[in-house]
């Protein structure tokens, strides 16, 4: 399976549409193998009415319905037409054929199938009869995703399809694509699935493709390297090409190496010269030290929260301590955001909120963005809820999170989800706390961003308690989970893998496996996949090469060697330009005396200098020759 990787903006949407056929190319064409089909789904925008969830879902299956009415239609032509006519016998050969096809396609099980993906994303068996306009956007995009995987492409493209899905649903698509028949390219920020479903990353970067046979986490380390040998190789080609232009500058206008500098001045024009793509901005901050606070920085006891006749945690005790970093995860509907709104000060029906000693908290609510005031520019609205003593800071604090320059000075209203996202952030640097509430923080921050973020939270001397949907955020942040289900709570007091091997090992007893899904660098190999796009965009294998110790200590030792090699022939080159420099400065001398008045009225003289002179040339060339070798 196959991921685009990339910053924002840096076209991978573009080419996924131009691999779907939805965008023409400038240049250039797609080659897909014969019969080969792909289905694309974009980030957003999808919205369906007018059908019931469970007949829209059906209707992915138009190949399969279109049998079954036909399998219908022959059904009663066999009973019109007599047994011993020959068009019966050549009408029931059709139906077998037919009924082979149909059995081959799933036609037996489609609504079963059909039932496994919709449970799968997190649609209740009530709701397959409600009408598609009744959902949501994020349900809408669902939705999409379901007739997708229904449909089984040979090729299929999807643009950040964990955006709308919340754990469970991700892990199920998770599981789902490992076992996926055809091939996968996904746009994903969501690290862990990424790790668990990809073994091919595909970056798009400095407007070029780099392909890397493996899964995120080791693309990260190979990238470096990648990065670091772009670099070294630029810094020996600018020497070499400032030697050369530094050659033809001194020899331009000589007769005598007029050749030479020519052939200089081709060997330039030919060189492919490295470009060093610009360096990936990154948000740099760190929350501000935490006052001290006590032991028990939050309890709740026997705490109700209802709304109407619908009671959404019910008689709850949870006590949060000074430290922990607490993940709440469950289902979309479960409670986690009511829990927090709890936490944070909201109002509640029944029982006991107790804040502890010293405890000054922030709330970065789900929807923190969107409440910031659209007519203020990002600078403006920092400044209206900043101290008196943090004003000063303001600008660095905005730069810290990308805001440079006049992007300050923009408006709220036109600033894209992700600028708002960090610009909510970023008023959280302004007053010290000791617990931070952060109910879905990551939403619309790009990788680089998440791990900025999850270093500074890390780094956070005071409590954390938090909503993701990124389980590799949760997983590398949480000490403790906290599953909020069916009105209660239910603690597990480890990180994110501990909870999901506790929550198989209840199910199936097969805790061991989570190791697989979960380690870092180690995700799930790609269950049943045996092709995937090579560089043509045709469907075929793609291993991943071994990555072992010996084979890193043998390309580090070549390393070296060549770095030798580089070092002995660049000292030499230096000290045939020296060489170079003093013949030439000999030789000068020389033509200085022999074109003085009488040099040539002694014959002997004359003879000692036109040998000299013939010498010097010699040795001239010789070392032109040299340099030359040294310098290819």
């Amino acid at each position: 399976m196959w991921r685009w990787s990339g910053e924002n903006g840096a076209g991978k949407s573009t080419l996924m549409k131009i691999v779907a056929g939805l965008t023409e190319p400038t240049s250039g064409e797609i080659q897909f193998a014969r019969g080969a089909k792909a289905s694309y789904l974009p980030q957003d925008g999808i919205v369906t009415a007018g059908r019931s969830l469970f007949h829209e879902a059906r209707a992915a299956l138009a190949e399969l319905l279109a049998m079954e009415e036909e399998l219908h239609r022959i059904g009663l032509e066999l009973e019109r037409i007599p047994h011993d006519s020959s068009e019966h016998e050549q009408i029931l050969t059709r139906y077998g054929e037919l009924q082979e096809q149909f059995r081959h396609g799933g036609g037996y099980t489609m609504e079963a199938e059909i039932g496994t993906v919709l449970k799968g994303l997190g649609f209740a068996q009530s709701d397959w009869h409600r009408d598609c306009g009744e959902f949501s956007g994020g349900w809408q995009m669902r939705i999409a995703l379901a007739r997708l995987l229904l449909q089984k492409p040979d090729v299929l493209l999807l643009d950040e399809p964990t955006n709308h899905l919340d754990i469970e649903a991700r892990n199920w698509l998770e599981e789902y694509l490992c076992a996926y028949p055809g091939s996968v390219i996904l746009v994903s920020h969501d690290r862990f699935f990424m790790d668990s479903v990809c073994s091919r990353i595909a970056e798009v970067w400095n407007h070029k493709v780099a392909d890397y046979h493996c899964n995120y986490s080791r693309y990260l380390g190979q990238r470096e390297e990648r990065v670091t040998a772009l670099r070294n190789a630029k810094r020996v080609q600018d020497e070499e090409i400032e030697k050369t232009e530094d050659f033809i500058r001194r020899f331009r206008y000589q007769a005598n190496k007029a050749s030479q500098v020519q052939s200089r001045v081709k060997q330039l024009e030919k060189v492919e010269r490295i470009v060093l793509p610009p360096e990936r901005k990154k948000i740099r901050f760190q929350f501000p030290e935490a006052p001290k606070s006590g032991k028990n920085v939050i309890e709740l006891k026997g705490l109700i929260r209802s709304f109407g006749d619908h009671t959404v945690l019910n008689r709850i005790d949870l006590t949060i301590e000074k430290g922990e970093r607490v993940a709440l995860v469950g289902h979309n509907g479960a409670g986690k955001s009511t829990l927090m709104a709890v936490l944070a000060g909201g109002e509640f029906q029944g029982g006991e909120r107790v804040i502890g000693h010293n405890v000054s908290m922030d709330y970065f609510a789900q929807d923190q963005a969107n409440v910031l005031e659209q007519s203020r520019s990002a600078y403006d609205e920092l400044y209206a809820d900043a101290p008196y003593d943090m004003v000063p800071r303001l600008r660095d604090i905005l730069g810290a999170f990308l805001f440079s320059g006049d992007d300050i000075h923009k408006k709220v209203s036109v600033l894209s989800g992700g600028e708002r996202n960090r610009l909510a952030l970023a008023k959280m640097l302004l007053r010290p706390s000791n617990l931070l509430l952060m109910d879905e923080p990551t939403n619309h921050l790009d990788l680089n961003s998440k791990e900025v973020l999850l270093d500074a939270l890390k780094s956070f001397d005071g409590t954390v308690v938090f909503v993701s949907h990124d389980r590799y955020f949760v997983n590398a942040l949480a000490t403790r989970v906290v599953e909020v289900d069916s009105g209660g709570v239910e603690n597990y007091f480890g990180d994110y893998e501990y909870y999901l091997g506790k929550k198989e090992g209840h199910n199936q007893g097969q805790g061991s496996r989570v190791k697989d899904l979960t380690s870092q660098g180690q995700g799930a190999r790609v269950k049943g996949q045996e092709e995937a796009f090579d560089s043509s965009l045709s469907l075929a294998p793609c291993p991943l090469p071994p990555l072992n110790k010996d084979v890193r200590l043998k390309d580090r030792e070549e390393e070296k060697r060549r770095k030798r090699e580089d070092q002995t022939r660049q000292k030499r080159m230096g000290e045939v330009e020296a060489l170079i420099a003093g013949v030439e400065k000999e030789l000068a001398r020389l033509e200085d005396e022999m074109n003085a008045p009488g040099f040539f009225d002694d014959p002997k003289r004359g003879l000692q200098g036109g040998e000299r002179h013939a010498a010097l040339n010699g040795r001239l060339e010789e070392l032109y020759g040299e340099w030359e070798e040294l310098s290819a």
